[in-house]
């Protein structure tokens, strides 16, 4: 989720119809943290070689949409909110997608449905805000891909953040399981797309 991603969708055209509803039920509830359209164009593009995605923290359901729209038939998508009301409108949105499940809970409730070919983390589980960021290991296929987004693009190394080293981005830049790297998706957006390994 990027501060003020809902409002970069303001009249953007040709975007999916599923991201375009989602984001008209974003607007209303004044949730302004959806994930901005340069990171939605980056999911719509992996989830197309993926089998089973799997998400953290729906929000009003953006990214979710933009993942669904860019998947195959058969894709299942699995995608956990911990704001209940948030969790209920992202499950009406995509109430009639039976290949899409949306939960209401902690980020750790996608344990249950790993192991995944794609995983877009936040809401916590990216380990950003001091928390304990999600293992690769027990989440991903070997060759399965995990995303994160809404960083400041990295202009030195080690990467900062508020003058600080970023402890969370060099986690997963030098994951033992992780083949990672930084994309920059605008001048002022950057993510991180990172594939496990195989034994």
């Amino acid at each position: 989720m990027s501060p003020q991603g809902t409002a970069a969708y303001d009249g953007l055209p040709d975007l999916p119809p599923l991201v375009e509803r989602a984001v008209r039920i974003a607007q209303p509830e004044g949730f302004t943290n959806s994930c901005r359209p340069e990171h939605g164009r980056l999911l719509f593009a992996l989830a197309a070689g993926a089998q089973m995605i799997g998400e953290t923290g729906t929000g009003c359901g953006v990214g979710l949409a933009w993942l669904a729209s860019g998947a195959r038939p058969g894709t299942r998508l699995v995608s956990v909110e911990l704001d209940a009301e948030r969790a209920r409108l992202a499950a009406e949105l995509f109430s009639g997608l039976p290949q899409v499940t949306v939960i209401g809970g902690d980020w750790r409730e996608i344990y249950r449905s790993a192991p995944f070919d794609l995983l877009v983390l936040d809401g916590g589980a990216h380990g950003k805000s001091d928390g304990t960021p999600a293992d690769p290991q027990a989440l991903l296929r070997p060759g399965g891909t995990v995303v994160i987004d809404d960083l400041t693009p990295a202009a030195h190394w080690p990467p900062r953040f508020e003058g600080q080293v970023d402890e969370a981005r060099m986690h997963w830049l030098r994951h033992a399981d992780l083949d990672a790297t930084e994309l920059r998706l605008a001048p002022d957006l950057a993510a991180l797309v990172a594939t496990r390994r195989f034994a």
